[in-house]
């Protein structure tokens, strides 16, 4: 399986500290939080990996080409942002037509990436994606769904005041390639995933909900929580 981690981001909402390093290398137990995406997905056999840069991306670019993961990372430079789904489609080509993996790179996660396939593979008939999910403590900042018995998602609140529960998407997703063919219908090079795509997929959205541990690190608050609570987790085990 291959994947797409989102690392183009300007990461405003954590300065002055990405004032001079990019959101996808803030540091993590002293490891660019990037490297803890890569190291999840290569331990899974997940290869080959796309990273796509824009903001400081001579700096992601130097990064990846010397670390450990650089026989397996390909990079695409956005000198436009183009969201997420513009991402995913201008780089369709990549992915061929087999299922692949999309993720926000601005999360901190640990889970076992095998089991989010098994129950991507396992996923009620008419589902095209499968979504991550995890329970927040901050509801109103994330986009919340509800599902029916199934997993599968029902409903879709995206950042709403008063949002009806706190099992929040996880912006990490696997992708049947016929959302691909959804993307191109929209004849847009700009696509927002979680307004333009996820609701008129709704009720063939199949869900996994990470159980171990996975922390949005949008502002310097929740950044900070979450490297001390990532700091407190046991050793991940390999695989």
């Amino acid at each position: 399986m291959k994947a797409l981690v989102l690392a183009a981001g300007l990461g405003t909402r954590l300065r002055p500290l990405t004032a001079t390093i990019p959101k996808c290398l803030v540091p993590v137990q002293g490891r660019p939080l990037l490297d803890h995406w890569l190291e999840l997905l290569t331990r899974g056999g997940v290869s080959p990996i796309l990273v796509n840069l824009h903001h400081f991306a001579d700096r992601v670019l130097e990064h990846l080409e010397r670390g450990p993961y650089a026989g397996v990372v390909r990079t695409v430079r956005e000198e436009t942002l183009l969201g997420t789904g513009g991402t995913v489609l201008r780089n369709a080509a990549f992915f061929g037509q087999e299922p692949f993996l999309l993720i926000h790179g601005d999360n901190l996660s640990r889970f076992p990436l095998r089991d989010f396939q098994e129950a991507h593979r396992r996923r009620p008939p008419g589902c095209e994606m499968t979504m991550m999910l995890f329970v927040t403590p901050t509801p109103h900042s994330c986009g919340i769904v509800r599902v029916d018995d199934r997993g599968v998602v029902q409903e879709f609140h995206e950042k709403v005041a008063d949002p009806p529960g706190n099992l929040a998407n996880g912006a990490v997703y696997i992708l049947e390639p016929t959302v691909l063919e959804f993307l191109r219908g929209l004849g847009r090079a700009v696509i927002d995933f979680s307004t333009e795509v996820i609701p008129r997929f709704l009720g063939r959205i199949h869900t996994y909900t990470n159980t171990v541990f996975h922390r949005d690190i949008g502002t310097l608050e929740s950044y900070q929580a979450a490297v001390a609570e990532f700091s407190r987790l046991p050793d991940e085990p390999p695989g």
